[in-house]
């Protein structure tokens, strides 16, 4: 738990101590299942529910509008859409908190370790930035109940801790209310926190280690919202 008061400590500590599971394992654990009570929690709210509907309705109406669906297919989508509704975002629920709990240290550490030990030539074991990446990963789970609180306070699926809760009518479909929700303070903590695992393993400085971070973090967001906008665009969304 130190690791959100002192990361630093924490983090030396890491590195001269015995390699240790449960470093990562513990963190992934607590985010999966506070991730599916999260999940149980929000969809047993009306409000949540009829807004995944007007999602789906909004949706084939920009289809209906572009001349992709017809009126007759378009109130057969309607039906399957009110059938059905919201058991993608149930299924998103439960498996995404899964590879997201068990591939974030991996994928995080790789990360960690590359710049550590190529860029700022400090080399270091690769499990040990994978510890690294799975104590930081506790801000996530936090991030999980406060996310939570959000939603069922604001009664809005994409309530977070992001400049997006400023949205009045947030589109998930909009690039721009998309860059809106990658500026988290959730998000810039856990990258904070992680530069200073790195630095600490690797001996740089955090400013250093933070440059790499968070360039490595703009190059990928920008990556993620370029191709979810050149999608949208490729099929008419």
């Amino acid at each position: 738990m130190n690791v959100f008061a002192a990361p630093g400590d924490v983090f030396s500590e890491v590195k001269s101590a015995a390699p240790s599971i449960a470093n990562w394992l513990v963190p992934a654990v607590l985010f999966m299942v506070l991730s599916w009570l999260s999940a149980g929690l929000i969809f047993s709210q009306p409000a949540i529910r009829q807004q995944i509907s007007e999602l789906s309705t909004k949706a084939i109406d920009r289809q209906v509008e572009k001349g992709k669906l017809s009126s007759a297919q378009a109130e057969q989508a309607r039906a399957a859409a009110e059938k059905f509704g919201g058991v993608g975002y149930k299924i998103g629920a439960v498996v995404a908190p899964v590879f997201m709990a068990f591939i974030s240290p991996f994928f995080g550490g790789l990360i960690l370790w590359l710049v550590g030990s190529f860029a700022l030539k400090g080399p270091f074991p690769y499990m040990k930035a994978v510890e690294v990446a799975g104590l930081s990963n506790m801000i996530l789970a936090l991030s999980v109940i406060v996310k939570t609180l959000l939603i069922l306070i604001t009664g809005n699926l994409f309530a977070s801790t992001s400049l997006a809760l400023l949205v009045k009518d947030f589109d998930p479909q909009n690039s721009f209310h998309s860059l809106l929700t990658m500026m988290d303070v959730m998000v810039l903590w856990l990258l904070t926190v992680r530069a200073i695992g790195l630095a600490r393993l690797s001996g740089a400085s955090v400013g250093k280690a933070a440059l790499w971070i968070f360039g490595i973090w703009i190059a990928f967001t920008g990556i993620m919202i370029g191709f979810g906008a050149a999608v949208r665009a490729a099929f008419g969304g």
